[in-house]
């Protein structure tokens, strides 16, 4: 059977891509990495559902929590205030410097180890934060750099999926393929009710209004309409 590596945080991007790999037919090797994130538990509690609900049985938990020994970003830094006052054009403190670079190397490690074609990875480029290494041209660089840096007989395959797809059209995806929504964590804030108002939160929220879904987890913040 083929075999897929799939990246997975605990929020509904990711957890898309998973249920899709499934759907084309991959054995799925679930990651999951912890780098001392303000919702740390929180999204290893969503991963550990969401691999429950969708049948993963082979799910691999990493400590990189060296991310957090890096810094510069309001994840792991809780001196920095996180950005609750809208998206903008600049990338925000929430960006994790290398962040998916580092974790697409772990990643491909282990799908080397694994005997893996394939990995999955949940970046948005299109209606997302404007992170730089969430880009089509970033991930394609690194798929070949892998390639380049590991043994002739591995060859792997990145999938991303969403990375042209807007919130509206990942959150109608998720509906049409029976995505588990509700066990999904996205905010960066908060681990028992999302913030609603940190850029990941407004742009779930957006793309669940646009596509004309309700969202079924909680949030503190909704008493009136959260503009992007």
């Amino acid at each position: 059977m083929k075999k897929a590596v799939c990246i997975m945080s605990g929020g509904m991007d990711s957890t898309l891509c998973a249920v899709l790999a499934k759907k084309q037919g991959y054995d799925i090797v679930a990651l999951h990495f912890d780098y001392n994130q303000r919702t740390m538990s929180r999204e290893k509690r969503a991963f550990k559902e969401i691999c429950d609900k969708i049948g993963v049985v082979k799910k691999v938990e990493l400590d990189v929590s060296f991310i957090s020994d890096i810094g510069a970003n309001a994840l792991t830094d809780l001196s920095m205030d996180i950005r609750k006052d809208g998206v903008a054009d600049d990338v925000p403190n929430t960006y994790v410097p290398f962040r998916n670079g580092i974790f697409i190397s772990i990643a491909a490690a282990l799908a080397e180890k694994e005997g893996a074609e394939a990995l999955f990875i949940g970046v948005v480029e299109e209606d997302s934060s404007g992170y730089p290494d969430c880009s089509d041209e970033f991930i394609k660089s690194i798929n070949d750099a892998i390639n380049k840096g590991t043994k002739d007989s591995t060859n792997i395959k990145i999938h991303m999926p969403l990375v042209h797809l807007s919130k509206a059209d990942i959150v109608k995806s998720s509906l049409q393929n029976n995505s588990p929504l509700e066990l999904t964590w996205s905010c960066y804030e908060n681990e028992d009710e999302a913030c609603g108002l940190c850029d990941s939160c407004r742009l779930r929220l957006n793309g669940f209004e646009l596509a004309g879904a309700k969202d079924p987890i909680r949030y503190k913040n909704l008493n009136s309409k959260i503009k992007l």
